[in-house]
């Protein structure tokens, strides 16, 4: 019997710290607005670049280019760990 009380507790001792680590994630983000979608980089195309507007924080309003991986659209509110870094950008592509 005390051995199923033990894995609860831990179970919910371990949630309680995904939670925990959820939240203060989130806080430390800050959200961003695409409004442009530049191209595709990297070596397969996986990674599209967009440009971002920065909606809350010190560098609210701040337009910033940014690599994105995965689907990404107009409009997208993409939540940025970092505002001060920006991408390079494209260049014209191969010859």
């Amino acid at each position: 019997m005390g051995g199923k009380k033990k894995q609860r507790a831990k179970e919910a001792a371990a949630e309680e710290q995904l939670k925990v680590s959820d939240s203060s994630l989130l806080a430390e983000a800050t959200p961003a607005e695409v409004v442009e979608i530049i191209g595709r980089t990297g070596v397969r195309g996986e990674v599209t670049q967009v440009r971002c507007k920065i909606l809350v924080g010190p560098d609210e309003g701040k337009v910033i280019r940014r690599n994105v991986k995965g689907p990404v659209r107009l409009k997208d509110i993409l939540m940025l760990k970092d505002t001060e870094l920006e991408a390079q950008p494209l260049t014209g592509g191969r010859k």
